[in-house]
């Protein structure tokens, strides 16, 4: 099977081609640069995302803070994270990286 993934390391946008055979790359073709090479075999086995969303806050002038995973979360797991974010709730007042 052969995917093309849109490399997103760098500005270039490089389309780039995997080729599969089950999970297991077999073939990486057309990319800019080793980063991207490698980009595009993870993308292609095992995709993951930064997960961007928000979170109640009690106290503060707006209720809800925009927060962000600190590291890249697999993609099959994206809903349940969402799912147990909605439990949380902070309180103002809260200072960038806690």
């Amino acid at each position: 099977m052969e995917k093309t993934i849109i490399c997103t390391v760098c500005p270039r946008g490089c389309h780039v081609k995997v080729t599969l055979n089950g999970a297991e790359v077999t073939e990486v073709a057309d990319y800019g640069c080793k980063r991207g090479k490698e980009y595009a075999a993870a993308e292609a086995t095992h995709p993951v995302r930064i997960l961007t969303t928000t979170v109640k806050i009690a106290d503060a002038a707006y209720n809800l803070l925009p927060v962000r995973s600190n590291a890249p979360v697999p993609k099959e797991l994206q809903m349940a994270c969402m799912e147990a974010i909605k439990a949380v709730a902070v309180t103002a007042p809260v200072k960038a990286g806690d």
